[in-house]
C-alpha cells in the first residue's frame, strides 16, 4: 500500500506530539499520583480515556472484520455491555472508590481475605502480559506492516513499545489519561470521517440497505445455531463477558479509580457507555459496506456468510485487511495519515492502559506487602521497573503469537472460561451478606478447574464442544456461585465489619435517592443512566 509523504509526515508529528503531551501531564510524585492520577480525574477525563484504552488495535480489525463476514452481530458485544456498564455505574463503582483501593483484587481482600486477592492478582497479571500486552503488539503491529510492508515486524513491535512506554514508564497514570484525552478524540473523528467517505462510496444508506436488508447483515438477532452471537448466549453469555471487562478489569477500573468523586466516576462510565453505541457506524459498518463495495476485487461472492478462512482460501480475502484497505482506498492525502494516527492510537492507549494496570497490581498487591516500610517514592520506582520488565516481556513474547494463533484467535473464548468464577464471586460479595472467605475461595478455584478442563479438552485433546463459548459462561458461573454458596453456608460467618463496608443494601438507594432530589436532570447520573438504557434498546429494536 503506497503512503504518501504528507501523510507519513502528518503521522510522525502526531507520535511525537503525543509522547510530548503525555510526559508534560505527568504526576509521579508519590505512589496515588503515578498509579491513579491523584484521583482528581473530571467525568469526561475519565471517560474518553475508558474508551481509548477499550478499543485496542485488533478491535478496529476485528470489528471491521466481522463487520465484513457477519454483518453487524458482533455490534451485540457493545450494546449489552453498555447495560452492564449502567448496573457498574450505580451498585458497584461506589464501593470500588469509596474504599480508597489501588486494584481490583484489593476489594476481595477488604470484602473476603488476601487469598482471593492474590489469585484473581496473579491471574490479571499473568493475562496482561502474555494475552494483553503482547496481543495488542502483535496485531497492531500486523496492521501497520500491511502499510509498511518493507518493515520488519519485530521492529515494529519495538517502535510501538517505546511510545507507548515513554510516557506510561514515566509519568504514570495521569500521562496515559491525559494522551488518551487526544487519542480518543482522534480514534473517534477520523473513525467517523472513514464511515462518511465508505457510505459515500456505495451510495449512501438506502443503497447500503438495498444490498443487505435481506437475510441477517443487518439484524442483531441471529438464531440460536449462529457461530457469531447465538440469541441465547448474547442475552446469557454478552454480560458476563461484559460485567468481566467493564467492572472486573484493572486496566478499565483503574481509571474509573482516577476519578475525583464517585459522581464523576459514574458519569465517566455513563459517557463511555453513550460513546460506545456509536460503534456501530464508526468501526463495524464499514466493514460490511467493504463487502459491498467489492473492496478486494471479488464480485462472485455467495449472498450467505461466509466463515473467515474459507474467505480467505478459496477467495483469498484476508478480512484482517478490511480496515486498512478502507483507509488507503478510500480516503485523500492528509486524511489517511490522521486514520493512521487514529489506528496507531488505539495501540499505543490499550498498550499504555496495561502497563499501567500490570504495574499497579504487582507494586500494590504484591510488592507492598513484602516491603511494608517502602514509601511512596519507593513504589513509583518499583512501578516503573515493573512496566519496564513487562514491556521486554511482550516484546520477547509478541512475535510467537503466530506459532500460537489461538492466543489471539480465541481469546474471547478463553475469556468466557476464566471470566465467569471472577464475576460470579464479585456478585455474591456485593449482594449476600453470607458469602465468605471460604466460599469465594472454593468458588475461585472450582471456576478456575472448569475452565481449565474445558480448555485442555478443546485446545489440547481436540474434543469438540458442541454449545458456543457464550453459552457455556452461564453454566461455568452458576456452577462456580453454587459452589460458593454451598461452602459458604456449611463454615463460619463471615466477618461482620468487612461485611457491613462492603455489601450492598437498600438503605444505600433511599440515600442516594434523597441526595438527589434538587438534582437538575442533566447532572443526575440516573436520569442520564435511564436515558443510555433507552438509547440502547432503542438501537436494538431498530436492527432487531
Amino acid at each position: 500500500m503506497n503512503i504518501s509523504t504528507i501523510d507519513i509526515t502528518i503521522l510522525v508529528l502526531f507520535m511525537v506530539g503525543i509522547v510530548w503531551w503525555a510526559l508534560k501531564n505527568g504526576k509521579s510524585s508519590d505512589s496515588t499520583s503515578y498509579f491513579l492520577a491523584g484521583r482528581n480525574m473530571t467525568w469526561p477525563v475519565v471517560g474518553l480515556s475508558l474508551f481509548a484504552a477499550s478499543v485496542s488495535s485488533s478491535t478496529l480489525m476485528g470489528h471491521s472484520g466481522e463487520g465484513f463476514i457477519t454483518g453487524i452481530a458482533v455490534f451485540n458485544y457493545n450494546w449489552i455491555s453498555v447495560l452492564v456498564m449502567v448496573f457498574f455505574a450505580l451498585f458497584f463503582l461506589p464501593f470500588y472508590i469509596k474504599s480508597g483501593i489501588f486494584t481490583m483484587p484489593e476489594f476481595l481482600e477488604k470484602r473476603f481475605d488476601k487469598r482471593s486477592r492474590y489469585y484473581f492478582s496473579f491471574i490479571t497479571i499473568f493475562g496482561n502480559v502474555f494475552l494483553d500486552a503482547a496481543a495488542t503488539l502483535y496485531t497492531g503491529a500486523l496492521i501497520i506492516k500491511l502499510i509498511f510492508p518493507e518493515v520488519d515486524l519485530f521492529w515494529i513491535i519495538v517502535i510501538m513499545a517505546l511510545v507507548a512506554g515513554s510516557y506510561t514508564i514515566v509519568g504514570g497514570l495521569s500521562s496515559a489519561i491525559n494522551a488518551d484525552m487526544i487519542q480518543a478524540t482522534i480514534l473517534i473523528i477520523g473513525s467517523g470521517v472513514l464511515y462518511f467517505f465508505a457510505l459515500n462510496e456505495i451510495g449512501g444508506w438506502e443503497e447500503l440497505y438495498n444490498k443487505f436488508g435481506d437475510g441477517v447483515w443487518l439484524k442483531l438477532t441471529r438464531p440460536i445455531d449462529d457461530p457469531t452471537v447465538p440469541w441465547l448466549g448474547m442475552w446469557l453469555g454478552i454480560p458476563i463477558l461484559g460485567f468481566y471487562f467493564w467492572a472486573n478489569n484493572q486496566v478499565m477500573v483503574q481509571r474509573v479509580l482516577s476519578a475525583k468523586s464517585i459522581d464523576h466516576g459514574r458519569k465517566g462510565v455513563l459517557f463511555v457507555g453513550f460513546l460506545y453505541l456509536f460503534t456501530l457506524f464508526i468501526f463495524i459498518l464499514p466493514g460490511l459496506i467493504g463487502r459491498g463495495i467489492h473492496l478486494f476485487g471479488v464480485e462472485n461472492l455467495p449472498a450467505e456468510i461466509i466463515d473467515g478462512s474459507t474467505l480467505k482460501s478459496t477467495f483469498g480475502i484476508n478480512t484482517d485487511q478490511v480496515y486498512p484497505r478502507l483507509i488507503v482506498h478510500l480516503l485523500p492525502i492528509g486524511l489517511i495519515g490522521l486514520i493512521l494516527a487514529a489506528m496507531i492510537s488505539a495501540l499505543t492507549s490499550t498498550l499504555s492502559a496495561t502497563l499501567s494496570s500490570v504495574s499497579t497490581l504487582f507494586t500494590m498487591d504484591f510488592y507492598q506487602r513484602w516491603d511494608k516500610n517502602a514509601d511512596g517514592k519507593k513504589l513509583v520506582k518499583v512501578g516503573r521497573i515493573t512496566s519496564i520488565v513487562v514491556l521486554l516481556i511482550a516484546i520477547m513474547w509478541a512475535p510467537f503469537i503466530a506459532k500460537f494463533d489461538s492466543l489471539v484467535s480465541y481469546y474471547q473464548e478463553v475469556v468466557s472460561y476464566l471470566a465467569p468464577p471472577i464475576v460470579g464471586t464479585f456478585f455474591l460479595g456485593l449482594f449476600w451478606k453470607r458469602s465468605n472467605e471460604y466460599g469465594a475461595l472454593w468458588g475461585l478455584i472450582s471456576g478456575i478447574i472448569v475452565a481449565a478442563f474445558l480448555m485442555i479438552s478443546k485446545y489440547v485433546l481436540g474434543i469438540d464442544i458442541p454449545y458456543h463459548f457464550l453459552l457455556i459462561a452461564p453454566v461455568v458461573m452458576m456452577f462456580s456461585m453454587s459452589v460458593n454458596v454451598i461452602v459458604s453456608l456449611l463454615t463460619v460467618l463471615p466477618d461482620a465489619e468487612k461485611v457491613a463496608q462492603n455489601t450492598w443494601t437498600v438503605k444505600i438507594w433511599h440515600e442516594e435517592t434523597a441526595e438527589l432530589k434538587g438534582v437538575v436532570w442533566y447532572k443526575n447520573f440516573r436520569v442520564l443512566s435511564v436515558i443510555l438504557v433507552v438509547c440502547c434498546f432503542v438501537m436494538y429494536f431498530m436492527f432487531k
